[in-house]
């Protein structure tokens, strides 16, 4: 397995650095940088602070994901799912949750929030045509294949 170099910097004593739970995991979890516990009521978005910043190589981006265990159980997950971090981007790593379920949920200090999992990234080179190829599907969409 592949592995690329991340630098972490702590910017509040509540961090905890991001981390894979088993050796075959995709993602790191990410961790509630809070004092004392957030609530998120039903149909709120909070931004969670993890109390970190990070260093992306070149050619790379973080996408911050949901944690299934928080959305089948509480309908807790991110309302832009997957989030990107730009490899260029220095600030605190935020987490925005939103509560889709029906209960209060409170966000606790420590708590695993969401899952971070690095990918390579290609840049496109943008052409402009007069006419694309022609394929089977055309220009159907929205269900167009399932019939």
């Amino acid at each position: 397995m592949e592995t690329v170099r991340i630098e972490f910097k702590r910017i509040s004593e509540h961090a905890q650095l991001p981390m894979y739970q088993t050796d075959l995991a995709a993602g790191m979890d990410l961790h509630a940088a809070l004092e004392s516990s957030v609530e998120l009521p039903p149909g709120e978005i909070r931004l969670v602070p993890c109390g970190f910043s990070m260093s992306l190589p070149p050619g790379f981006e973080a996408q911050v994901r949901p944690r299934s265990g928080l959305a089948s159980r509480h309908g807790v997950t991110l309302p832009n799912a997957p989030g990107t971090i730009d490899a260029d981007y220095r600030g605190e790593v935020m987490v925005p949750l939103i509560n889709l379920g029906h209960e209060l949920f409170q966000v606790e200090p420590g708590m695993r929030v969401a899952q971070m999992v690095v990918m390579p990234v290609l840049r496109a080179e943008i052409v402009e045509v007069e006419d694309l190829a022609a394929t089977g599907r055309g220009s159907g969409g929205f269900g167009s294949t399932g019939r």
